[in-house]
């Protein structure tokens, strides 16, 4: 059967993907365990001095399958937690099916490489869920298609996938960058806040980070498309480990929780865990004027997170079914939850100074927002670097 030239490099890009996911050399990755998972932080997401990394880890193996992981969070069973849609008693994963259905606007994904079946990785993980297809676009950032970086792939499978499954009515676009020291480049976040500006208005996720260096007030100005908030992974190395661009005052910073179910799936609670989602106080970046209702927490300097998400662990689709957990799957998450509220703010400055000014007013944030006060010492009533304000509950707040 003769086969068109692009079945043929299709057929080839697919081969090379799934040779990557089976062949990562041991040197390019670490392993451990998670809540009983064991789990694979690819050369990515370890944290190295002066680069920026991604905030993903893989669970279990990096053989993706022909069906997603039974243990994987669904779009369906996450939104049934956070009150975002109707759904079975315990909201287990098995039986949770309705998916959210709003989305305004435009989401734009910042991330470095190329992804070349984005678009039908895309479309076969909304057809499992009941996901309408995306209203989808990849573009390159400086106008040249870049390289494919190996273990971005996964990380853009994570973000473009979970995003729209959060609002799926939201124009979606995926910035891919050329690496730049290995990081996305600054130029691709100044595209993906035209883009979004110009489409409506709505939001941008960043899923990944870099060590705080006293340079970087200078590059908060990335952040300030009109009609536009900026979201950023608070990342995964635990509390006290500082991070940019989640570390701006004009990017929400999303920290990472974690689901507890019983043995029939049931969900029970939302906690931190140890060592999890990021969390510190700034060395750089002086208090916005958002927090000065915890000024006796932070001092002088901006606290992060904000608020936090889920973040172990989700299924993905990247020519065959994963599982993948990190702050890489919060910050889209979250964006998405966000878009989907449907009340398009003009900055991220705007949008955090509601949200601290709803926690100023005590009660009035604990019906959005869940607190999150277990799983490490440092988890206190109220706003604490462990999930900051805590997860979301309901579109209400947003």
């Amino acid at each position: 059967m003769k086969r068109s030239l692009a079945t043929l490099m299709m057929i080839a890009a697919v081969l090379s993907l799934g040779a990557y996911l089976s062949s990562t050399s041991a040197q390019e990755q670490q392993t451990g365990t998670f809540h009983g998972r064991n789990i694979i932080f690819p050369e990515s997401s370890i944290p190295r001095p002066g680069r920026i990394n991604t905030n993903y880890f893989i669970v279990g193996s990096r053989e993706f399958t022909p069906q997603p992981p039974p243990d994987a969070e669904t779009p369906a069973s996450l939104a049934c937690v956070y009150q975002l849609v109707s759904g079975p008693a315990g909201c287990p994963i098995a039986t949770s099916t309705n998916v959210p259905t709003g989305g305004i606007g435009a989401i734009a994904i910042v991330d470095a490489g190329d992804y070349p079946t984005a678009a039908s990785d895309l479309h076969v993980f909304s057809a499992q869920f009941g996901i309408p297809d995306a209203d989808f676009t990849v573009v390159y950032a400086d106008g040249t298609k870049p390289p494919v970086y190996q273990d971005w792939i996964v990380e853009e499978a994570l973000d473009i996938e979970w995003a729209h499954a959060m609002a799926p009515k939201a124009k979606l676009f995926l910035v891919e960058s050329v690496q730049v020291n290995t990081d996305p480049t600054w130029q691709a976040v100044a595209v993906a806040g035209k883009l979004v500006s110009q489409n409506g208005g709505g939001v941008v996720s960043m899923s990944w980070g870099i060590p705080e260096f006293p340079q970087e007030l200078q590059y908060d100005k990335y952040f300030t498309a009109p009609n536009v908030i900026y979201f950023a992974s608070s990342g995964d190395s635990g509390i006290g480990v500082s991070s940019h661009p989640t570390a701006s005052p004009k990017v929400v910073s999303v920290g990472g929780t974690f689901f507890n179910r019983d043995n029939n799936g049931n969900f029970l609670n939302e906690q931190y865990y140890t060592g999890g989602g990021g969390g510190d106080i700034s060395p750089y970046e002086p208090r916005p004027a958002y927090q000065n209702v915890i000024s006796n927490i932070v001092g002088n300097f901006r606290g992060y997170p904000d608020v936090a998400s889920d973040f172990c662990c989700a299924a993905i689709y990247l020519q065959g079914w994963g599982e993948v957990g990190g702050t890489s799957w919060s910050s889209p998450t979250f964006a998405g939850i966000v878009n989907a509220a449907g009340h398009l703010g003009k900055s991220s400055n705007q949008a955090l100074s509601f949200i601290y000014g709803e926690y100023a007013n005590g009660q009035a944030y604990k019906g959005p927002f869940y607190d999150i006060t277990t799983g490490d010492p440092n988890c206190k009533t109220g706003w604490d670097l462990c999930a900051g304000i805590g997860s979301p509950r309901t579109y209400k707040g947003k």
